[in-house]
């Protein structure tokens, strides 16, 4: 029985505080672990805060858009009525120069 004792004893002398020491070491890597995961979970939620915030942006911007578009829309057919308006005075007051030119060389040659 001398040489299983001593074997044992060998065991417990070299491989048993290894198997401690291993063990101790993944016990810290496993606590490392949990720290990182949670870390992530953080991250994870700050990202999705930030994709929410950028999703109301988006909303915000595109509302702001199309308010700017039916401004300057509605800004572009007054002006259209406008000039329309313009041209139309503009062809009534070229008519009536020409009718008065017309009348002017009636006048000129009773005269």
């Amino acid at each position: 029985m001398g040489f299983i004792e001593e074997g044992r004893q060998l065991l417990q002398d070299f491989v048993t505080p290894e198997i401690r020491s291993l063990e101790t070491r993944i016990v810290a890597v496993e606590e490392r672990l949990k720290l990182l995961d949670g870390k992530t979970e953080k991250l994870g939620a700050k990202i999705e805060h930030l994709g929410d915030k950028m999703d109301d942006l988006r909303g915000e911007l595109g509302a702001r858009l199309d308010k700017a578009e039916s401004r300057l829309e509605a800004k572009m057919e007054r002006n259209h009525a406008e000039m329309m308006l313009t041209l139309s005075r503009m062809e009534f007051y070229q008519a009536l120069a020409e009718r008065i030119a017309k009348i002017e060389a009636k006048l000129q040659n009773v005269a």
